[in-house]
């Protein structure tokens, strides 16, 4: 089995487009002004509302996460470390963690993250990595 592509939609090609350019973006309504994730042509907040898309700053919070001791077989690219993370924005998604041992011991809820963007065939996946402080994760 090989690593299944995302297929971008006129919905999410902003999101796709920046992901290949190192750019992690979101949907924000623009009299809200709040951010939401996944991309959507409205807003869930206030479905007359216009939206926009913006940059966002990457960083996020570790909310929850289970290692996957079993990947399925050829998709390697992927972290074993699977993870809810609250984006500094706002919104919530899931992702990969990496650049951190698989190990209970070295992850902690809560604890700061930034997005990477790393390689997977020929699509690029924002993943998450921790914050160092001073060549340790803080």
């Amino acid at each position: 089995m090989s690593f299944l592509e995302p297929e971008p939609t006129p919905v999410t090609a902003p999101f796709w487009d920046g992901v290949r350019e190192g750019v992690l973006r979101l949907q924000r309504g623009r009299s809200t002004g709040r951010c939401f994730f996944y991309p959507r042509p409205y807003s869930p907040f206030d479905p007359d509302e216009e939206i926009e898309w913006i940059e966002a700053s990457g960083r996020a919070t570790l909310v929850s996460y289970i290692i996957n001791h079993r990947p399925l077989p050829g998709v390697d690219v992927l972290s074993p470390i699977i993870a809810l993370v609250r984006l500094e924005e706002g919104p919530t998604l899931m992702t990969n963690i990496v650049e951190v041992e698989p190990d209970p011991a070295e992850l902690r809820l809560d604890m700061p993250l930034h997005v990477v963007f790393r390689p997977a065939g020929d699509a690029v996946l924002p993943v998450f990595a921790p914050v160092l402080t001073e060549g340790v994760p803080s």
